[in-house]
């Protein structure tokens, strides 16, 4: 896989990066949906693919990311499939930090230092090149706008964005209601997008060990999540040590 493409993982945290604040919106919810951006875009690599409702390798060829790597590396120790709710719901501790440290590297964001309460060190990352995500974000309201089917990449990061709640954050008020619901409508057109998508938010219902539903139920689950999506919000987190240090969620 060449580096000169940002990942889904890459851009979701784009996505949610608020240029004011320098805050990430969904902070919980968008640590699952980069577990999940991970296995979409190991499955555009054509190193996993779906096996019903679990995750099954198909190659073990590194893909040279190393973050990615590793998660195929994960799954391959598992010996079998794996259920998307359930990789997705295991813990990832330190993914949205490494991400965000790698997209420092890449002199995609900057890291801003600050305090909380006038004491406690913490850091924020704003967009060096707004450039990118504006061109992230044209995708998404390209295939809003026009209807037209999207590839699968853009497909599954709109999946993603609806899972994880960014759909407020990305398209605020009443006049962003239809828009957001285009965009969880455009979760049909990746198969693999949308399995991760529904697994994802099954975990924040805390359904992963629930048999899986049907398509029409998920559907309908997914029409019912929308209608109640998540609050944004934006804690900022302590400082914990020069080697791994807090991000302004």
């Amino acid at each position: 896989m060449g580096r000169s493409r940002r990942t889904l993982p890459e851009e979701l945290l784009l996505l949610a990066l608020d240029p004011a604040t320098g805050t990430t919106a969904q902070p919980q919810s968008l640590d699952l949906g980069l577990a999940g951006a991970q296995l979409v875009e190991l499955a555009l690599a054509g190193r996993i693919a779906p096996d019903g409702d679990r995750i099954a390798v198909v190659s073990p060829r590194p893909t040279g990311d190393p973050t990615l790597d590793c998660a195929l590396e994960l799954l391959r120790r598992r010996g079998a499939p794996v259920r998307a709710v359930h990789w997705i719901g295991g813990p990832r501790l330190g993914l949205r930090q490494t991400y965000l440290s790698h997209l420092e590297r890449c002199g995609m964001v900057h890291a801003v230092a600050g305090q909380m309460c006038g004491v406690l060190p913490t850091t924020r990352y704003q967009a060096t090149d707004t450039a990118i995500s504006r061109e992230i974000r044209a995708r998404l309201d390209s295939a809003i706008r026009t209807g037209v089917p999207p590839d699968p990449r853009t497909a599954a990061l709109a999946a993603l964005a609806h899972a994880v709640g960014l759909g407020k954050h990305l398209y605020p008020g009443n006049e962003g209601r239809s828009s957001r619901s285009r965009l969880r409508d455009l979760i049909r057109h990746d198969p693999m997008g949308g399995l991760v998508a529904h697994a994802v938010m099954d975990v924040q219902n805390g359904v992963a060990a629930q048999p899986r539903r049907s398509p029409a139920g998920r559907q309908a689950a997914a029409g019912g999540r929308a209608a109640a999506e998540p609050a944004r919000g934006v804690p900022v987190q302590p400082h914990r040590g020069s080697m791994a240090r807090a991000v302004a969620h």
